[in-house]
């Protein structure tokens, strides 16, 4: 079972998000600000934490960014009021997971704690198994049964990225900022160039297909 803390100042959407974690069978643990979520992390362990933003004491930012620079590696999803790219940026540079906008849609809300919890867990084992095919990340390498591929890191991150959510598409910005970092010099064309390189390299590997959606940027979708 999962332990899930949702840290909210406004006790009925504490309340309401509690009570739809635990009908998915998730153990629930609550905070109404940072403060209060700080004391139950230091006494329980959670694998995923759900937090608003604005609170008295100390904020959801600031609760994020505290962990981090400790240490805690668990996913969190941001819901708030607030909407700007700015306050995304604000919220994705803290160390955020993901982010909703209130009023938040409870079934969209439960999905992505799902796939959040699933990343996290490929993030924790490292290794990604689909059919015949192993990505393993400590040696940056992608096995089938006949041949082991060790890939160049840039190009093994980014083929991890995709493959850890088939289906999703990632646009090449999404890429670039957490591939090569917020303060990269290079450009969007350089998620091209490593997609060209990957898909030469891959070119006898059946079980997934790199597609580039036009105007958008890249997925990687599972054969059938």
């Amino acid at each position: 079972m999962f332990n899930i803390l949702v840290c909210e100042d406004d006790n009925n959407i504490r309340r309401l998000i509690s009570h739809y974690l635990k009908k998915e069978g998730y153990k629930v643990l609550d905070a109404s600000d940072g403060e209060e979520a700080l004391q139950v992390l230091d006494s329980h362990h959670i694998d995923l934490m759900i937090t608003d933003i604005m609170m008295p004491r100390v904020d959801g930012l600031e609760l994020t960014a505290d962990l981090r620079s400790a240490g805690y590696d668990m996913p969190i999803l941001m819901i708030t009021a607030k909407e700007t790219i700015e306050d995304k940026t604000d919220g994705f540079s803290s160390g955020v997971d993901d982010y909703m906008v209130k009023p938040i849609d409870m079934d969209e809300m439960l999905l992505r704690v799902s796939a959040l919890l699933r990343r996290a867990r490929i993030a924790s084992d490292k290794k990604i198994e689909m059919k015949d095919m192993v990505l393993e990340y400590d040696s940056l390498t992608l096995t089938t049964k006949d041949k082991v591929l060790e890939l160049p890191k840039k190009e093994f991150q980014l083929l991890f990225k995709l493959l850890s959510q088939p289906k999703r598409i990632f646009t090449r910005q999404q890429l670039m900022d957490e591939i090569w970092g917020f303060d990269a010099t290079s450009d969007e064309r350089t998620v091209d160039v490593h997609i060209k390189r990957l898909r030469e390299k891959l070119t006898h590997i059946e079980a997934f297909e790199i597609v580039t959606v036009r105007g958008l940027g890249y997925k990687a979708v599972k054969s059938p």
